[in-house]
């Protein structure tokens, strides 16, 4: 597929087929970027454009980028869309997530195998009937990756929608009362955690043959909080990035 807005380079992400491997980790914070590439072996910055900082540097003799997408699904879909112009084929998002279970710790990971699809990105892709699904290889190699590193995980489907307040304020927003019931089925089928990315990342990955997976460190759970229970709170994201570079490792 040829470059939009740019001959020389993918326009977003200010790229070209050659500047990044084909494996790719995905955090959302550009911030992130630069500690996850200290993981990798002469990491060199590529570029930095927007909310999408890329390093490229090998794991053993495998070549392997990190870039951030920011938040979200439209901006995710970009960086993805691109990069894959550029010549990468597996992905791993590596992020942030609130637990919904009562078991899904601060500090554990979760390793996606779907996601429920409440952001409008994946829309514009597949019909809303088509799931939203991880590639199995990849979520095989993230939980062979956490056993192997002793991280506590957890594996199955997360929520991922489009508004973080209307998750942390549902009651101050016009449609409430769909906020509020929703996200009790979504507890109540098993849903392990809340993201804003897996969904829209796992569509565009199915409708462009590409493998994509994800796993997400816990800082939180409301629903602990809710039910009187401790919500011990974690922000270092570092166990979900060492699951990433070990999953990478496997494939």
């Amino acid at each position: 597929m040829s470059t939009v807005y740019s001959k020389d380079c993918e326009y977003h992400i200010q790229l070209k087929p050659g500047d990044v491997g084909e494996y790719v980790i995905l955090p959302g914070d550009p911030g992130r970027c630069e500690k996850i590439a200290e993981c990798l072996e002469d990491a060199k910055l590529m570029a930095s454009n927007r909310e999408y900082v890329t390093y490229t540097g090998r794991l053993g003799e495998k070549r392997v980028s990190v870039t951030s997408t920011g938040i979200g699904g439209p901006s995710a879909a970009i960086a993805m869309e691109e990069l894959i112009h550029c010549g990468a084929h597996t992905f791993i998002r590596v992020g942030t997530s609130g637990g919904m279970q009562p078991d899904v710790l601060a500090g554990d990971v979760v390793i996606a195998t779907g996601a429920i699809r409440l952001d409008g990105t994946s829309k514009e892709y597949a019909p809303i009937e088509y799931p939203a699904v991880a590639d199995y290889e990849v979520v095989e190699a993230l939980k062979k990756g956490a056993d192997r590193l002793g991280k506590r995980s957890h594996v199955g489907v997360v929520q991922c929608k489009d508004s973080f307040y209307g998750q942390h304020e549902p009651e101050n927003m016009p449609v409430s009362y769909e906020l509020l019931n929703k996200w009790e089925a979504w507890k109540r089928c098993g849903a392990l955690t809340s993201e804003m990315e897996s969904a829209t990342l796992f569509i565009v990955g199915a409708v462009r043959r590409v493998r994509v997976g994800s796993v997400m460190l816990v800082i939180g759970n409301q629903t602990r909080r809710e039910m009187g229970l401790p919500d011990i709170q974690c922000h270092d994201t570092q166990s979900a990035i060492d699951v990433a570079v070990e999953a990478i490792k496997l494939l």
